[in-house]
C-alpha cells in the first residue's frame, strides 16, 4: 500500500453561481481516520466526491503524496468507496459483488477468489458469500459494501454517510467495527457524516463544515470541549451559551460580567477577546444539581422542566440570569418541575467564544 497523505490545496467548487466549496485547504495524513461533518448542503459530499474522482474542482488541486490526482479517472485513483444506498449489483451474490473491482482490474481467477474468500473473513460474511443482497438485513449489506471497497487494497477509503439506513443498535455496532478494522488495517479513511456522535466516537479528527468552509478542525476533545466559534458549540452535541461581557482574561482564569448582574468564573482563554460582547459555552453533562460542593460558579434556578431518559434526566432551569439545560443524574429522578436547586459548575468546564 502506498504511504501518502491527501492533500485539498485552494480547492473551489461552484455549480453555476452556487459555491459548494471555498477555498478548501486540508491535509490528511497515511492512516488518519478523517470525518468531514456538517449539516446538509455545507459540502462535505461534494469534497468526497471530488476525492474520489467522480466531481472535478472548479479549481484548485487534490494530491495523494506526490501524485496530483484531480485530473486522474476514478479507477486510477486506488481509492475504495462506500456510498450510502450500498449500490450493490441485485442480480449478483456476495461473492460476485465483492470480486467486481477484481474483475474489472484484470486480476487472474485464481487470486480473485483468494482475496474475496479472505476479505469476506474480514467482515465476518464468509458464510454468505452465495446469497444475493436482497437476501441480507442493511447491515450485512453494508459490510458486503465494505468489502468490497477493501478487496483491491486500495490506499484510502471514502465513505459516504454508509450507516444513515441503519437502526440506532447496529449503527453503532458498526461504527465499533469500523473503527477495529481502520486500526488493525491502518487504512485512511475519510469519512462524511451529518451525525456528531458519529463522528466523536469514530475519529482521530473532525473537520467541521459550514456553507463550504471548514469552520474548525481537530481531534473529538478538542473540538467538543474547546468550540471555537457558535456554530461549533451547539452542532457538536448540545450546549448552553450565556451571553456577557469580558471583565477579566488572566492566566488563572477569567471572568464574565452577566447583564442582568452577576457574573461567571471561566477557564483562560488564549485567543484575543476584548472586552466586549462574548458567550460562555457551558456543556448540560458538566453541570452539578444540590451537591454542596464548593464550585467556582454556583446559582439558585427553578426547575421547568424535567425529561426521564433513562441513563440520564434533561431537566430545564430558568432563573433570573439565564436558563440551562442540564444532563443529570438518573439518581435525581424525584426532581420536578417547581422545584428550586443550586446549579454548580467548574469553571474548567466554561469556554469562551466570540458573540
Amino acid at each position: 500500500m502506498v504511504q501518502s497523505n491527501i492533500r485539498f490545496e485552494q480547492v473551489n467548487k461552484s455549480f453555476g453561481t452556487l459555491r459548494v466549496v471555498d477555498d478548501l485547504n486540508l491535509v490528511i495524513e497515511q492512516g488518519e481516520f478523517v470525518s468531514l461533518l456538517g449539516p446538509s448542503g455545507s459540502g462535505k459530499t461534494t469534497i468526497l466526491m471530488m476525492l474520489a474522482g467522480f466531481e472535478a474542482p472548479t479549481s484548485g488541486t487534490i494530491s495523494l503524496g506526490s501524485q496530483r490526482i484531480d485530473q486522474l479517472p476514478p479507477h486510477k485513483r486506488n481509492m475504495g468507496v462506500v456510498f450510502q444506498n450500498y449500490a450493490l449489483f441485485p442480480h449478483m451474490d456476495v461473492a460476485s459483488n465483492v470480486a467486481f473491482p477484481l474483475e474489472m482490474r484484470g486480476t487472474p481467477k485464481a487470486e480473485i477468489g483468494e482475496r474475496v474468500t479472505r476479505v469476506l473473513d474480514m467482515v465476518q460474511l464468509g458464510a454468505l458469500k452465495d446469497r444475493k443482497p436482497s437476501q441480507l438485513s442493511g447491515g450485512q449489506q453494508q459490510r458486503v459494501a465494505l468489502a468490497r471497497a477493501l478487496v483491491f487494497e486500495p490506499s484510502v477509503v471514502l465513505m459516504d454517510e454508509p450507516l444513515g439506513a441503519l437502526d440506532k443498535q447496529l449503527r453503532e455496532q458498526m461504527q465499533l467495527d469500523i473503527r477495529a478494522l481502520h486500526r488493525r488495517l491502518g487504512l485512511t479513511i475519510v469519512f462524511v457524516t451529518h451525525d456528531q456522535s458519529e463522528a466523536l466516537t469514530m475519529s482521530d479528527r473532525i473537520a467541521v463544515f459550514n456553507r463550504g468552509k471548514i469552520e474548525q478542525i481537530g481531534s473529538p476533545r478538542e473540538i467538543y470541549d474547546q468550540p471555537h466559534s457558535r456554530f461549533v458549540a451547539q452542532f457538536i452535541g448540545e450546549t448552553n451559551l450565556v451571553e456577557g461581557t469580558l471583565a477579566e482574561n488572566g492566566k488563572s482564569g477569567a471572568t464574565v460580567a452577566l447583564p442582568g448582574g452577576g457574573q461567571i468564573r471561566v477557564q483562560p482563554s488564549g485567543a484575543q477577546l476584548a472586552s466586549q460582547k462574548i458567550l460562555v459555552s457551558v456543556r448540560p453533562e458538566r453541570i452539578r444539581l444540590d451537591t454542596g460542593n464548593k464550585a467556582d460558579n454556583s446559582y439558585s434556578a427553578t426547575i421547568t422542566d424535567a425529561v426521564y431518559h433513562g441513563d440520564h434526566l434533561r431537566i430545564q432551569l430558568d432563573d433570573d440570569a439565564f436558563g440551562f439545560i442540564v444532563k443529570a443524574d438518573r439518581k435525581q429522578a424525584e426532581l420536578a418541575p417547581g422545584d428550586r436547586v443550586t446549579v454548580s459548575f467548574s469553571a474548567s468546564d466554561c469556554w469562551m467564544l466570540p458573540a
